[in-house]
């Protein structure tokens, strides 16, 4: 027996010493005895065991009394807050619509607006003025803090370059107003789209300005017929140069500079164009190639418009019979100015039969345009006209069922396509010192349009993703 207990006792001493020198080990191996050891019980118990007696649940009821709402009710009510509203003023805003739409409910605020002489101007002019109003925050509106209106300069000769602010703010004496001319700024900005429709569709869903949509149309207009090339799913990028007003886009007049560069893929073609001004010479827009843009014909003598017909055979609104018809018709409100495509001289400017008011020029090389259905005629015979010279306007005169102008070109009499004229017409190439200048702008420009087209498709891909996925 003494054998045996000393025996049991060095056993227990070298198991002591084990743990003591690996106690991690030994707790890891612990744990995952009475693990399994419960998985197996677990598994084994029958539920013939499981106690299923309800059990009595008590529920305790007891009030809450929240101290200090008393002085932080009266602290939020010496606590004077602000609101900020934006809006632009319309063509019927009166001085109480205006004030009462940027939620202000203030009398002497109306009256001032109405009486004050520079406050006054706020309502005057064209539409579309930016307003920013700080009113208190009171039940039915607050009392007027600050009214900011940003609009067009005052002079005439600085609307491209510069935007009035006028502040209406009120201090311990009332309201006081002050107007200042200030220079506008130029951001430069991207965008792209991609075509379902149309080109305008498009950019409306690229939120591009018009002007830009319209300078992309000129700029590619002797490369892609506009009226009968599109195709869905092509698509462009844009650098252009956004004017803003304290940092704002501007409401009025035109809201964007010039397009500095752009991208239109056009079915299998893809089409470039870099704007870029060597020194002592008029800025044009030139292709990657350093070929330019400008031609001796413009591909249409309107800006941008909706076409109603193009160079084909058609049904005479008129005498009702199918007709060649040579020439090209483009719907526009009458009034809108028409230019003329080319350098040249004028050979007439008259009423001749069905074409009502009409100018023909002549250009060298036995050709000739014809403006016809004008309202209006600002060019008399003999003389001379530089390309993009506004010349008329669209109108509905002599044959003709509504506003349009009837547009044609002719080479030796004959009538031709225009875009196949615009398209011929050989263009200038850049110096050999402009060159390495254009270069290096044109490489930092297609980086930017690389740059949107990679943010546009990532929102397309976004937007292709169901919500309930995006959410998850």
């Amino acid at each position: 027996m003494n054998n045996l207990g000393e025996k049991v006792r060095l056993q227990l001493a070298h198991a002591d010493l084990t743990i003591r020198r690996h106690p991690k080990t030994f707790s890891a191996i612990v744990t995952a005895i009475l693990t399994f050891s419960g998985v197996t019980a677990f598994g084994v118990a029958p539920l013939s065991m499981i106690d299923s007696t309800p059990k009595n649940v008590q529920t305790v009821v007891e009030t809450v009394t929240p101290t200090g709402l008393d002085e932080q009710a009266e602290a939020l009510a010496e606590y004077e807050m602000l609101l900020h509203r934006t809006d632009l003023t319309r063509s019927t805003d009166t001085a109480d619509t205006l004030l009462r739409r940027l939620g202000v409910s203030d009398t002497e605020a109306a009256q001032f607006l109405r009486t004050d002489a520079v406050a006054r101007t706020i309502l005057s002019g064209r539409p579309g003025k930016m307003l920013q109003a700080v009113t208190e925050s009171t039940p039915g509106g607050g009392q007027l803090q600050e009214l900011v209106v940003r609009g067009p300069a005052s002079d005439s000769a600085q609307v491209g370059t510069h935007f009035t602010r006028i502040t209406v703010r009120r201090d311990d004496a009332g309201l006081k107003a002050v107007s200042e001319q200030l220079p506008m700024k130029i951001e430069t900005r991207t965008g792209a789209g991609t075509i379902s429709s149309t080109l305008f569709a498009a950019a409306d869903e690229a939120r591009l300005p018009d002007a830009v949509t319209s300078q992309i149309a000129e700029m590619f207009g002797s490369d892609i017929d506009f009226r009968r090339e599109l195709h869905k799913g092509d698509h462009f990028s844009v650098v252009y140069e956004a004017m803003t007003a304290d940092g704002e886009p501007v409401t009025w007049g035109t809201s964007s500079g010039r397009v500095l560069a752009a991208r239109f893929v056009n079915g299998n073609e893809t089409h470039e164009a870099v704007w870029f001004q060597e020194p002592g010479t008029k800025g044009t827009y030139f292709s990657p190639d350093g070929k330019s843009k400008a031609k001796a014909f413009l591909a249409s003598p309107l800006a941008f418009s909706r076409v109603t017909s193009g160079f084909a055979m058609r049904f005479h609104p008129i005498l009702q019979t199918w007709r060649a018809h040579l020439g090209v018709d483009y719907g526009a409100p009458t009034g809108t100015p028409v230019r003329v495509v080319g350098d040249g001289v004028v050979d007439f400017a008259g009423v001749q039969n069905g074409y009502g008011n009409v100018i023909v020029i002549k250009h060298s090389g036995d050709r000739a345009t014809v403006y016809a259905h004008l309202s209006r005629i600002d060019v008399r015979k003999g003389q001379s006209v530089s390309q993009n010279d506004t010349i008329g306007a669209v109108g509905a005169t002599g044959w003709a069922t509504g506003p349009h102008l009837h547009f044609e070109f002719k080479v030796k009499g004959a009538q031709v396509d225009p875009m196949q004229i615009a398209r011929a017409a050989q263009a200038t190439e850049l110096s050999t010192a402009g060159r390495a200048r254009f270069d290096v702008l044109s490489r930092k420009l297609q980086e930017q349009l690389a740059s949107a087209e990679r943010d546009q498709a990532t929102r397309s891909a976004s937007a292709s993703v169901p919500r309930r996925q995006r959410m998850e």
